[in-house]
């Protein structure tokens, strides 16, 4: 049985940048259900049973980056599907944050770089994309 899953993913923006993470190649260590593996990503990930969207959102942030949130706020909403999945994605944007990134899943995000938010790279994931250009947008959704 099919059934739709919901994810976070965080815009942790700092000076025109946007952090993104490296996905690895192999797509059972990406650890992704919508195929991102060797894509650019934003913090993230599947909302577990009975935590909350914050709760999960800062907690995923420190699990793959090291940052500590101090405050989110919500700026997108995402419906992402490929073939065999579909997420409901939330989107934040961390509007006060603390520390450098550092990759503490290797086996799942390679590396963490700054982007500039109007040159992203061409393999960016395509829901971490969707947030973005939501934010800029100022459009929580699009259809």
């Amino acid at each position: 049985m099919n059934v739709v899953r919901a994810g976070v993913g965080v815009l942790l923006i700092r000076d025109g940048k946007v952090l993104l993470g490296k996905r690895h190649e192999d797509a059972k260590k990406a650890d992704s259900e919508l195929h991102g593996e060797g894509t650019w990503t934003c913090p993230g990930g599947k909302l577990d049973f009975h935590e909350t969207l914050f709760g999960q959102a800062i907690k995923e942030v420190k699990e793959e980056t090291g940052i500590d949130v101090k405050k989110l706020e919500i700026v997108s909403i995402g419906n992402d599907m490929v073939p065999d999945n579909q997420f409901i994605t939330i989107g934040f944007l961390a509007t006060e944050f603390s520390g450098k990134p550092r990759v503490m899943e290797p086996d799942e995000i390679v590396e963490w770089e700054w982007f500039p938010l109007d040159d992203l790279p061409k393999n960016t994931f395509p829901p971490s994309r969707k947030m973005i250009m939501n934010y800029l947008d100022k459009e929580i959704y699009k259809h």
